[in-house]
């Protein structure tokens, strides 16, 4: 049996602010007010694994609260700046960052080795890879602090990844003994450019032309989204000249920022985005003129290798989304405590209560099914194939709601703190312009909820096992009152049978309503089913009942409810004392 985790509660916030404005956050210990991560880290890991990587769960909470969110504050201010040309006239294109963001990737590469968490022994003291959903629980912490770096984070990640799997024994030996050190000063950190003025979404009409000349593969061409772009090893994708059109045709490459004779390669950075979010990582555009790449597996397998990456870096994004959000609830509950208005502290006030719970219930649906994911990840690669296949379906269903979600909870914390919400010197018109980014890397909502209705459900069967996950949790859920399970029981058969629908008659169409039912549906039955864990706080259980009432079920907006339950349960969520089974119990049934 896992230890219990300490009693904790985001109601233990002690930030404070002079006179009459509300708190913020700056300073907290993220991993201590997260009840919620502490007992899914305790749930999902193995209890040596749990044991050893507790205290550094808790050191980077206190870091993602402390220096790395003035660090986060600083760089947000001081964009990265391209530098063309050096005092003599030579072209450089060099990109020339803030001091303190060399200090968040000291932290991030350097003391947590993000980029080698999955693929080698000896980060952390760990004697083997970590696995995933200790790696995913780390970026979530890391992420209330800072998030645009995470983004050259993950992309080394999954760039050795497919580097790992996909490449020839000669070029894994030349490219990742450099891309998993742990020295910066020897570190080459991997990024993926595909998105070009001809294709975004539509990667097959791609119009980057590889060319074998003299034995070297040379690639022609533009890259127009080109996140993290001055990393030393770019994947990308390029037609060989006379392949076919379309994503058949593709084929991966490996592209180095130098040569081996540490010559600049072929490629030239044409100028950096200027972006509403994630200022502090460099986003730009290259003018590839011949630049020397190296083929990363079959010549016409390209596209489907590229996916690899492209399904991490999207439970990665639904895992940022998580941390974004449990970021502005920390922000919402610190704001609402401190502040008072018509003789009461805010968050005494009916309508700033349910306020709140439009923050934390997204929030603690998307920490769910992010580590739920993670934990299918672990099982899928210990060789469960219907680990993969439940994997196949949640990745897509987390990167589009968790992402969207992100949006209206960043506002909403926003509009918590008021006007100064809106002041960039506050952290929350930070996140609310990064949140915005996570609808658009890795596919928009629209490809995401199309990959889950038309290929995971209609053409990979995915739903299948999906259901069949979501009986048995329901199943183990015994504690819980057995109308409610039956309820829910049901609202998941016709989440399942409408996806099964769309994608039978028209899946583009129903595509969004249909993911977003399953989301729902999936969310809540482990929010009941976390909630009956043995010696674990049982206010998850309570939040499922907010995802069926406003989320699955319908209600007529012109009918007042009867939302005595709703009261009751929110004085619980909000109490810092842990809620007992029976307690929970009472409230899904009320």
């Amino acid at each position: 049996m896992h230890d219990q985790p300490p009693h904790l509660s985001v109601a233990s916030v002690s930030a404070s602010a002079p006179g009459s404005l509300a708190a913020d956050c700056a300073g907290a210990d993220f991993h201590a007010l997260d009840r919620g991560f502490c007992d899914l880290a305790n749930l999902y890991l193995a209890p040596d694994a749990h044991a050893h990587f507790a205290p550094h769960f808790a050191r980077l909470g206190r870091l993602a609260g402390g220096r790395l969110d003035e660090l986060a504050r600083i760089a947000d201010r001081n964009p990265p700046v391209l530098e063309p040309r050096d005092r003599f006239g030579r072209d450089e294109d060099r990109i020339a960052y803030h001091p303190a963001y060399r200090e968040m990737e000291q932290i991030a590469f350097g003391d947590f080795q993000f980029h080698a968490m999955s693929h080698r022994g000896g980060v952390l003291g760990w004697d083997r890879p970590l696995p995933a959903v200790a790696k995913y629980g780390f970026q979530y912490l890391f992420v209330q602090g800072e998030f645009g770096i995470m983004c050259p984070i993950s992309v080394t990640d999954t760039s050795i990844h497919l580097i790992r799997r996909y490449a020839s024994e000669e070029l894994k030996a030349y490219l990742l003994p450099r891309m998993l050190s742990g020295d910066l000063a020897t570190l080459w950190r991997g990024t993926q450019f595909i998105t070009e003025k001809a294709g975004g979404s539509d990667v097959g009409a791609l119009e980057t032309v590889a060319r074998n000349q003299a034995g070297r593969w040379r690639l022609f061409g533009e890259k127009w989204f080109c996140s993290h772009t001055d990393a030393e090893v770019a994947l990308m994708l390029a037609r060989p000249h006379g392949a076919p059109s379309g994503t058949r045709g593709l084929a991966l490459f490996a592209l180095p920022r130098f040569l081996e004779d540490g010559a600049r390669n072929a490629y030239r950075i044409v100028r950096l985005k200027d972006k509403l979010g994630t200022r502090s990582m460099a986003s730009g555009e290259i003018a590839l003129e011949g630049a020397v790449a190296y083929p990363v597996g079959a010549l016409d397998a390209g596209f489907r290798q590229m996916m690899d990456q492209v399904n991490l870096s999207r439970l990665s994004h639904g895992v940022r989304a998580a941390a974004m959000m449990r970021r502005c609830l920390n922000e919402a509950l610190a704001a609402a405590r401190s502040r008072h208005a018509f003789g009461r502290a805010v968050i005494e006030h009916a309508l700033m209560r349910r306020q709140l719970m439009k923050i934390m219930v997204p929030a603690e649906q998307a920490l769910s099914m992010a580590m739920l994911s993670a934990h299918v990840m672990d099982e899928a690669a210990a060789g469960d194939n219907q680990a993969g296949a439940l994997l196949r379906i949640l990745t897509p269903l987390v990167k589009l709601r968790a992402c969207r979600d992100n949006i209206p909870v960043a506002t909403g914390a926003m509009e918590v703190r008021g006007g100064n919400g809106y002041i960039e010197e506050w952290v929350n018109a930070r996140l609310v312009r990064d949140a915005h980014i996570g609808v658009l890397w890795e596919g928009t909502s629209n490809i995401n909820a199309l990959d889950v209705v038309q290929r995971a459900v209609g053409k990979s069967g995915a739903d299948e096992v999906l259901a069949a996950f979501l009986r048995g949790r329901i199943a183990e859920s015994g504690a819980l009152p057995r109308a409610f399970l039956g309820r829910l029981e049901g609202l998941c058969d016709r989440a399942v049978g409408f996806a099964r629908t769309a994608a039978g008659q028209d899946g583009e169409r129903y595509a969004r309503v249909a993911a977003r039912g399953l989301y729902n549906a999936a969310s809540a039955v482990m929010l009941a089913w976390e909630g009956t864990r043995a010696g674990f706080d049982a206010r998850r259980a309570v939040l499922c009942r907010f995802v069926v009432e406003h989320r699955l079920e319908p209600a007529d907006p012109l009918q007042p409810r009867d939302d005595a339950w709703e009261r009751q349960a929110i004085a619980l969520l909000l109490d810092p004392e842990p809620v007992t089974l029976h307690r929970a119990g009472a409230i899904l049934v009320a």
